[in-house]
């Protein structure tokens, strides 16, 4: 079998093809972490960090006697059980306490899904692990302990860790969506279905 080279008119139509081809405008999808040919994309612990602290602080009102409220958050990703944890700094205030208000650190860590109907990727099931508060002792510490708690995981139920626009998940006239969400020691892998 004998290979014919092109004809100079083909390479040259070839070359102008290729050439239009990198010079056309490239969406921002294309320069993320979108990797259409292994049909996946991941999002880099910095990236979700800088989306994360811009929903920040965050705070509720817990039994009309107590606000508790969460900032600086931290981004820790657990690749072996497949979750996030955000540990912030925890403020709870209270006309009922002596030192009010109190501050502390709490570590939750939580699961992930993605909402289709507003393409994000959120936690879901947020559980606090460890709460510590600073000057609080005995049964004071274990009620406010266990408040800042049940409400740390109600302000993070939900938060939303990176969004999608539309433009993002389409490619020509294919529109994915998002499949398994893989955690991974350096990022998060959703993969594209």
């Amino acid at each position: 079998m004998q290979i014919r080279p092109l004809p100079f008119t083909s390479r040259r139509w070839m070359l102008r093809a290729l050439l239009g081809a990198a010079a056309m405008p490239m969406p921002l999808s294309a320069l993320a972490g979108f990797n259409f040919f292994l049909s996946e994309y991941t999002a880099t612990r910095d990236e979700l960090q800088a989306q994360i602290a811009r929903r920040f602080p965050v705070a509720e009102r817990y039994a009309e006697i107590f606000m508790v409220g969460l900032r600086d958050p931290q981004l820790g990703l657990d690749a072996r059980n497949n979750r996030a944890a955000i540990t912030a700094t925890l403020t709870i205030a209270s006309p009922l306490l002596a030192a009010s208000p109190v501050q502390g650190t709490v570590s939750v860590s939580s699961a992930l899904r993605y909402d289709a109907a507003t393409r994000a990727l959120r936690l879901d099931q947020p559980k606090a692990e460890r709460l510590e508060l600073q000057g609080v002792e005995g049964r004071d510490a274990e009620r406010l302990q266990k408040v800042g708690a049940v409400v740390a995981q109600e302000l993070l139920q939900g938060q939303v860790l990176r969004s999608f626009t539309a433009d993002e998940l389409t490619v020509g006239r294919k529109t994915y969506e998002i499949g398994d969400i893989t955690v991974q020691d350096n990022g998060i892998k959703v993969q594209l279905k």
